[in-house]
């Protein structure tokens, strides 16, 4: 997994400090007890880390993350792209549902990693899928 950068990890302490609440006063002093510092722009990525984890030790929860609905891009397999749409659109399901599909099937974390054949695969399945529940493929 890799580590998170600074500027994810402030934005992490400053949404964390709105969800829970904290006054500019609490904030800091959380800031001072944990790190030594009164400011989350003079932290460290270890200290940064640090107060996260204490963040989250006393009830800070992280979103969780928005499927995606954006259509990817895969050059020489548009017309596989727009079949797989038309299926996804018919069941209701959002592109994260063929994303993972290609994931269980060929161990790629991102859509847009396939090439034209593993497209056509994930459009297969989906095709099955469709005339497996009476939709049209």
């Amino acid at each position: 997994m890799r580590p998170e950068s600074r500027k994810s990890l402030l934005g992490k302490v400053h949404i964390a400090k709105k969800s829970l609440g904290l006054d500019d006063a609490a904030y800091r002093d959380i800031l001072e007890r944990q790190t030594g510092h009164d400011s989350a722009a003079k932290l460290t990525v270890p200290q940064l880390v640090q107060v996260v984890a204490y963040l989250r030790k006393i009830g800070w929860q992280e979103p969780a993350k928005k499927p995606s609905h954006r259509k990817p891009v895969v050059p020489e397999a548009t017309g596989y792209i727009d079949k797989i749409e038309a299926l996804l659109a018919e069941a209701k399901r959002p592109w994260s549902y063929a994303g993972s599909i290609a994931k269980r099937m060929y161990h790629v974390e991102k859509f847009e990693w396939l090439t034209p054949d593993q497209v056509r695969g994930v459009m297969v399945v989906l095709m099955r899928d469709a005339v497996r529940h009476g939709r049209p493929a």
